[in-house]
């Protein structure tokens, strides 16, 4: 968040807070295939009509605003800091202000401040010290009080508090999490009242300018409204494999995380998780979880309490241009099969590390993410077919889908530092490479620096697999591979790499070394 200084103070004291952009959750203060099923009753869901008159946000925030919550989280886990706002005042760039300045006083409000101790001292009452809470944002989904926020404004949390929109505080369950696309679902019981509720927009109509209207709690201002649009569609921002987000340049600030981004008619088109500043305030962009993929996951949590996912058991990569010229593919399109899992569907329906998946029950597959959302909106248990590119042409693979297992870490091994003697080189790809000690692969010994081999980043310690999916045990094997893409016309070669027990495929030039 950036202050400016009037008059009063010197331009001198101006600071630059931060000077590179990074990825800042727009969290809390102090990111398969679902399981079907239905939301709760939605007939009555809050929708608005425009008119040509009033072209304002007025109508949309009046009817709206009652279904948008703050979520007051508790838990056992003391805060990073008391200063979240750096600097021993806790304001970027003014540290030195006057303790009794204004400002100053304002965000110790944020801070959770209490009181001055008699030096000057921060005095936190004892009953936040011993139960630190966060603030985040969320919205009804229905009228029997299920409620939907951020997975990161609720983890690690104890207790949960709903703050409507009269102020009105209620005790809130937690019904379910999904880490990985960072949304949770709360339930609200009272029986004796009817919750205002808004509903999903289809996102698949929300087309790149149209307006938005974002509410919710920033900085511990709970019912704080913004407008601004559409900015981009399908956002990868290495939050995670079902990265899709809406990017919208309506002000988001940390605290909005977990409110909804509503269209004209009072539908939530997403739902706001992370922004992106150099400074942790915002500076025009934000991204939003479109309502298409937390319609299915609060769906799943609502059910189940939790979210099943399709599992295909492969590791994939995106296809470069280079990589389609060494397969014969047309165009960087699909995902490249880097590793077959070991018991996974993928292994036993015969699909295997050189394939390149381009299609899924019909659907095309244009990237590894695009393969990742298409498989985890499909159910375990379900056969589909699989279009993979192997030796110039396209096969169909059926296979039954397995349920995505949790988060595992990968073992890793050292690779062997050891070189076996009867080193040979493959000059015509600036490699140098011995057979491997167990007899699969070749072990690459050395890399010309100025080959393409090393622009693409081979290692001496990487094993060579295979060269265009046929396996290598010698130079001679290369050499045969090298010849038979040469003769179909292709202009560079696949190799098959394995690294620290992780496959990967690198294109390499023919003609160049």
């Amino acid at each position: 968040m950036e202050t400016t200084r009037n008059s009063p103070l010197k331009t001198s004291k101006r600071r630059l807070v931060a000077t590179a952009a990074s990825l800042a959750i727009a969290g809390a203060i102090g990111f398969g295939a679902i399981a079907s099923g239905t939301l709760p009753v939605r007939a009555d869901a809050v929708r608005v009509e425009t008119t040509q008159q009033n072209p304002g946000f007025a109508d949309v925030v009046e009817r709206v605003s009652p279904a948008v919550v703050s979520v007051r989280v508790t838990s056992d886990v003391a805060p990073v800091s008391d200063n979240q706002f750096g600097g021993q005042q806790g304001i970027p760039g003014f540290d030195d202000l006057p303790r009794d300045h204004p400002l100053n006083r304002f965000f110790r409000e944020f801070r959770g401040d209490r009181q001055e101790g008699p030096r000057g001292g921060r005095q936190q009452d004892r009953a936040q010290r011993a139960m630190p809470t966060s603030q985040g944002s969320g919205f009804f989904i229905s009228k029997d009080g299920y409620l939907v926020t951020n997975n990161h404004v609720v983890q690690g949390g104890t207790s949960f508090t709903v703050v409507l929109d009269d102020g009105t505080e209620l005790p809130a369950n937690l019904v379910g999490t999904d880490p990985r696309t960072d949304l949770a679902v709360l339930k609200v019981d009272e029986a004796d009242h009817d919750f205002t509720y808004v509903s999903f927009a289809d996102d698949s109509a929300v087309r790149v300018g149209e307006w938005v209207v974002a509410v919710g709690n920033p900085f511990g201002l709970g019912g704080s409204v913004t407008a601004g649009i559409v900015s981009a569609r399908g956002r990868d921002i290495g939050a995670g494999p079902y990265d899709d987000f809406l990017q919208i340049d309506a002000a988001v600030n940390r605290g909005n995380s977990g409110g909804p981004a509503f269209n004209l008619n009072g539908e939530v088109v997403g739902i706001n998780t992370a922004i992106f500043s150099p400074s942790g305030g915002n500076v025009g962009i934000a991204f939003a979880i479109p309502s298409s993929t937390a319609e299915s996951v609060v769906t799943s949590l609502i059910d189940n309490g939790s979210v099943v996912r399709g599992w295909l058991g492969v590791q994939i990569q995106p296809v470069t241009e280079d990589i389609a010229d060494s397969l014969g593919l047309d165009g960087a399109k699909g995902a490249l099969i880097s590793e077959a899992q070991a018991n996974g569907p993928a292994l036993a329906a015969g699909i295997k590390a050189g394939d390149v998946v381009t299609a899924v029950n019909g659907e095309q597959v244009a990237s590894p993410r695009e393969l990742a959302r298409l498989v985890g909106n499909l159910t375990p248990g379900d056969t589909v077919t699989v279009d993979v590119w192997r030796n110039g042409a396209t096969q169909e693979m059926q296979v039954e889908l397995g349920t995505l297992p949790g988060d595992e870490q990968l073992a890793s091994a050292t690779p062997s530092q050891t070189s076996p003697s009867g080193d040979v080189s493959l000059a015509g790809l600036g490699l140098t490479v011995v057979p491997s000690e167990d007899g699969a692969g070749l072990l690459v010994t050395n890399v010309d620096p100025d080959s393409a081999a090393a622009e693409r980043g081979i290692q001496a310690g990487d094993v060579i697999a295979s060269v265009n999916s046929q396996e290598v045990n010698s130079q001679q094997d290369v050499e045969t591979a090298v010849a038979s893409a040469e003769q179909a016309g292709r202009n560079a070669v696949l190799l098959q790499v394995n690294r620290d027990n992780a496959n990967h495929f690198v294109a390499l030039p023919i003609a160049q070394g």
